[in-house]
């Protein structure tokens, strides 16, 4: 378990750069709207790649912070009926989402999106729109995103049978990604809650 928690950690770890460096892509989108609009209204000029550029961003923010946010345990979750539940029980409740559901959507997604990017690579597909952009470049971060995901929901599984095993922290809490592994929870904390 000791290895599978550190491949976890490395996972982790470039989770938290890519969604601590996407930031910047936000701000980049708000500075070429501001720019766009800027150019439009005092000088009549603009060009239908700096709306597709920031359309490219956004979508980049969201396809690549997919991994981030669930490393975060800042997803959708419904909470008023998974705290019924004892965090052992939510925690096996994780883990068949992720192999039931997560993991063979991921798949899925790469698997029916790849042949798109192909084809618009190949075919040098590009925005229907007067001076619009190729399109594979954002076509590709569907599979991208997706398999970014994909490792995140493993790095998610290892840590969830971490804590069912007693040597890893629970990872549904938020920041439960500490260094000190917490033992699963006892029938006595059980009752507590």
């Amino acid at each position: 378990m000791g290895i599978l928690l550190k491949l976890s950690g490395l996972i982790d770890g470039l989770t938290r750069l890519i969604g601590k460096s996407i930031i910047w892509l936000i701000l980049a989108a708000a500075v070429i709207s501001a720019l766009n609009a800027i150019a439009r209204k005092a000088f009549n000029i603009g060009s239908n790649a700096f709306l597709e550029i920031q359309w490219y961003l956004f979508a980049a923010v969201f396809m690549f912070g997919a991994g981030y946010t669930f490393m975060q345990n800042a997803h959708v979750r419904i909470d008023a009926v998974a705290n019924s539940f004892s965090r052992r029980t939510r925690t096996f409740i994780d883990i068949g989402g992720i192999l039931i559901f997560l993991l063979p959507m991921c798949y899925f997604m790469i698997d029916f999106s790849w042949p798109i990017v192909e084809a618009a690579y190949v075919s040098g597909e590009v925005s229907s729109n007067s001076g619009g952009l190729i399109r594979w470049p954002v076509y590709i971060m569907v599979p991208i995103g997706f398999g970014l995901l994909a490792l995140q929901a493993v790095s998610e599984l290892i840590k969830r049978l971490g804590y069912l095993a007693g040597k890893a922290p629970d990872p549904s809490l938020h920041g439960g990604h500490g260094d000190a592994p917490a033992a699963p929870e006892t029938d006595a904390a059980k009752a507590t809650q």
